[in-house]
C-alpha cells in the first residue's frame, strides 16, 4: 500500500459496521479495494479441446450466425439480457461532490458487487469522461447490444433528470437513477413502516421535504403517488410555492404539484405543524424546530456523513428517527430496493421501470418487516436474504400490471 495511504491509519477509522463492535480502518478499507472488487468468472470450465471448440472457434460461429438471422436469440445465448450497467459521469458522488469518472470507479464497482451479492445479477461499471447529457445518451445508444438495464449513478442535478429522461427516451430497456429512485423507494417503504407503527394514515400527513435534487424530486414525486396528503418541499432559498421567481422546469412543476396549503417562508415555516421531516439537504436545522411539529412526528435526517440532525437530538422529539448511517438505528439504505427493483424488471422482460412498479417495490420492502416493526425497525436489515426475491417478486407482478413487459 501507498505509505501516503497506510500512514496513521490506526488514528482515521470510520464507524463500526451494523453488528460488529470493531472500527474498521482505514488500512482495511483500501485493502478491500486493492486491485478492484470485481473480476469475470467463467460459467462453464475449458479444461479440454472439446471445451475450447465449443466455448470459441470454431462452435461459437454458429450461435453468432444464429443471433445475425434472429436477434432475440441473443437474450437466450449471451449474458446481455441480464447485464446491468452501472453509469456515472463521476459529478455527485456520495458526499463527494464532482470528483470524476476515474475517481468514481470505486463506488460504481461496489455498486455492481452489490447488484451480483443481493440480486444475483452480473453488472459492470461504466464511468464516463464526459459531463454532456447527450454525448451520454449517444454513448449508451451505440453500447445497448451490449447490456439489458442501465442503474444512472452519482450525476449532478438537474442534469441528471434531463439525462434519465433521454436515456428513457433512447432505449428500449429498464433505466432507472437510482439517487433519485431508489432513496425515493426505501424512504417511502420506511414511511409505511413507521406510520403502522405509531398506527397513523399517511393520507392525512404534512410531508416537508428539505432539499429539492435528485432524491429530494423523487421523494416528493413518489409520496404523491403512493396519496400522501401534503408535500412540501424546500431548497437553499425556502418553500417551493407557485409564483416564485427563478425556479428551474423541475421546480417549476414541483411548485404546480406540491404544497396544497400555499406555504410560504423557510424551514420554520414549513415544519409548524407538520407531522414528517425528510432531510435531503445536507444541512443542518436547529432542534428547536422539530418542537413546533405535530404530535409524534416521523424525523428522517438523511444526509451523509452529517445528519441534518443527530439522532440522539431528533429522539427528544420523535418516537420515530431515521438516517442514512449504518450505525444508527432505521438505516435508510438505497441496496434495500435497486437489486430487487432491477432483478424483478429483467425477469419480467420489462421494457421500462414505472412508478406503480417503484411503489410496489417500497410495499414489498415494509412487508419483510411488518411481523417485528418496532420504532427502532421500520425497514428490514440491508442483509436480509429476503428482501430483494420479495422486491423482484412485486416488481414483475407490477410490470405485467403495467404492461410494459415484452
Amino acid at each position: 500500500m501507498n505509505d501516503q495511504v497506510s500512514k496513521d491509519t490506526a488514528a482515521h477509522a470510520s464507524p463500526p459496521i451494523a453488528g460488529d463492535a470493531s472500527p474498521v480502518t482505514d488500512e482495511e478499507i483500501f485493502r478491500g479495494h486493492e486491485g478492484g472488487k470485481l473480476s469475470v468468472a467463467a460459467t462453464r470450465p475449458i479444461s479440454q479441446p472439446r471445451d475450447l471448440s465449443i466455448a470459441y472457434t470454431p462452435g461459437v460461429a454458429k450461435v453468432s450466425r444464429a443471433i445475425a438471422e434472429d436477434a432475440s436469440l441473443a437474450e437466450r445465448y449471451t449474458w446481455a439480457d441480464r447485464l446491468v450497467v452501472v453509469v456515472s459521469d463521476g459529478t455527485a458522488v456520495l458526499g463527494l461532490g464532482d470528483i470524476g469518472a476515474s475517481a468514481s470507479l470505486p463506488v460504481m464497482e461496489g455498486k455492481s458487487v452489490l447488484f451480483k451479492t443481493f440480486a444475483g445479477l452480473d453488472s459492470i461499471p461504466l464511468v464516463l469522461d464526459t459531463t454532456d447529457v447527450d454525448e451520454i445518451v449517444e454513448t449508451l445508444v451505440r453500447l445497448r447490444p451490449s447490456f439489458g438495464a442501465v442503474n444512472l449513478e452519482d450525476i449532478s442535478a438537474p442534469r441528471c433528470f434531463e439525462l434519465e429522461a433521454k436515456v428513457k427516451e433512447a432505449l428500449d430497456c429498464p433505466v432507472m437513477h437510482d439517487d433519485q429512485h431508489g432513496t425515493a423507494i426505501v424512504a417511502l417503504a420506511a414511511l409505511r413502516g413507521a406510520n403502522l407503527v405509531l398506527d397513523k394514515a399517511m393520507a392525512d400527513q404534512r410531508v416537508v421535504i428539505s432539499g429539492a435534487g435528485a432524491a429530494g424530486v423523487a421523494c416528493a414525486r413518489i409520496l404523491q403517488a403512493a396519496g400522501i396528503g401534503d408535500v412540501v418541499v424546500l431548497d437553499s432559498k425556502g418553500i417551493i410555492h407557485e409564483g416564485r421567481d427563478h425556479l428551474n422546469p423541475i421546480k417549476e412543476e414541483l411548485a404546480g404539484t406540491t404544497n396544497s396549503g400555499g406555504l410560504r417562508g423557510g424551514l420554520a415555516d414549513a415544519l409548524k405543524g407538520s407531522d414528517i421531516f425528510l432531510g435531503l439537504s445536507g444541512s443542518t436545522i436547529d432542534e428547536t424546530l422539530l418542537g413546533t411539529m405535530a404530535k409524534d412526528p416521523i424525523v428522517f435526517a438523511l444526509s451523509n456523513p452529517d445528519p441534518e440532525v443527530h439522532p440522539a437530538v431528533a429522539a427528544r422529539y420523535a418516537p420515530v428517527v431515521a438516517t442514512g448511517r449504518s450505525d444508527f438505528p432505521n438505516q435508510i439504505n438505497n441496496v434495500l430496493a435497486f437489486p430487487g427493483v432491477f432483478r424483478g424488471a429483467l425477469d419480467a422482460g420489462a421494457r421500462a421501470i414505472t412508478e406503480n412498479m417503484k411503489i410496489a417495490a417500497a410495499d414489498a420492502i415494509v412487508a419483510v418487516a411488518t411481523d417485528d416493526l418496532a420504532t427502532d425497525r421500520i425497514v428490514p436489515s440491508p442483509l436480509d436474504p429476503r428482501v430483494a426475491p420479495e422486491v423482484a417478486a412485486a416488481v414483475a407482478k407490477a410490470a405485467a400490471q403495467d404492461g410494459v413487459t415484452a
